[in-house]
């Protein structure tokens, strides 16, 4: 209920800032949806927004599980779509069935190295993840772009476009959306969230990462290798983020440009994804569907109904602010349960009397 009353919140939130400036929330709205879900192109390119989105969900998620709150899912994300698209465009002439997965597999690394920075500091100097992932973000952000500028291309912006035999586009899936950038990508992210499920609720590696989670020192005791398990979370969650990066870098863009000192948007809607999904993976896969239709509706209701796109990020920030403080709606929801069981108490009372 928290997420489901937190979306609703959210969007009537945005209504009311609608109304206040002077537009029609039912045409904004109308537009929204029409722009998200109103033909095949506009369900491709929902979907392929929500691709990253599901990957970096996914390892909130895993850190979470295991005690982690990793802040670093932009960076990580970063490290892994430069490493694809590097490896992509360094070998324009092998073939794609070992291009592709070698730049996916670089990519997959690339995100858990970087995170596992944070692991290894974790486990064995027991600094602060969130602090140490933050300041990660600027790193990656700075290398990136020093790389991007100076060893791949000769002072560019951006680098060159991989080539088919590094792309995750399908052409099969472009016809049947009438041509938008959705790709392969969206079959990975499926399969992952699945595998993420068996990972951390039917394998005894799932249960170790839980048990860190709740308490380290109790696992410790019980036989189990915290640091250990502290370090594999965040190889984990890093690689989880490192794939929403090559998503971008395979999929969407097909290169890799200068970010100017802003981190990928995957990374912190990834985080919001996971909590709004309740960091369950199936729960992720709709969470990020909703946020890639948002981003993608977004940007027609200037045009169809004059509304600001801002409206929407509005509406976003309402909906993650609530996930975040659903302390506020659970205190009603139990006052409201606590209602409902005194009045049955009365009634019981007074058929008794």
């Amino acid at each position: 209920m928290v997420p489901l009353l937190s979306i609703v919140i959210g969007l009537v939130f945005g209504a009311i800032i609608m109304l206040v400036f002077g537009y029609n929330p039912i045409e904004g709205y109308k537009a929204l949806l029409t722009g998200a879900l109103g033909n095949p192109f506009n369900i491709g390119q929902t979907i392929r927004a929500a691709t990253p989105l599901i990957f970096t969900g996914l390892g909130f998620a895993v850190a979470y599980t295991a005690g982690f709150f990793n802040i670093g899912l932009a960076g990580q994300a970063l490290a892994g779509w430069l490493v694809s698209v590097w490896i992509g465009i360094s070998l324009p002439d092998s073939p794609g069935w070992l291009v592709l997965p070698l730049a996916i597999l670089g990519g997959t690394i690339a995100g858990a190295l970087w995170a596992g920075i944070a692991g290894v500091l974790k486990a064995f100097f027991d600094t602060s993840e969130v602090i140490v992932t933050i300041m990660l973000n600027y790193v990656a952000i700075y290398i990136s772009d020093h790389i991007i500028r100076n060893v791949i291309t000769e002072r560019g912006d951006a680098t060159p476009f991989v080539g088919e035999n590094a792309s995750l586009r399908l052409q099969w899936l472009t016809d049947l959306t009438n041509g938008s950038t959705i790709h392969g990508g969206i079959i990975l992210a499926l399969i992952f969230a699945v595998l993420v499920s068996i990972l951390l609720q039917r394998t005894t590696v799932g249960f170790e990462l839980r048990s860190v989670g709740f308490n380290k020192h109790a696992a410790n005791y019980a036989g189990m290798n915290a640091k250990r398990n502290i370090i594999l979370a965040m190889l984990l969650s890093g690689g989880l983020a490192g794939l929403g990066g090559v998503m971008n870098g395979l999929g969407e863009f097909r290169n890799v440009f200068l970010t100017n000192g802003v981190a990928p948007a995957i990374g912190f809607d990834g985080l919001a994804v996971a909590l709004l999904g309740g960091l369950n993976p199936i729960g992720i896969i709709f969470a990020s569907l909703l946020f890639g239709g948002l981003k993608t509706g977004g940007t027609i209701m200037p045009l169809m109904a004059g509304v600001p796109s801002e409206i929407v990020d509005i509406a976003t920030a309402a909906i993650i602010f609530f996930v975040g403080a659903n302390y506020v709606i659970t205190y009603f929801m139990d006052r409201r349960e606590k209602s409902k069981l005194s009045n049955t108490e009365v009634i019981v009372q007074g058929g008794d009397d």
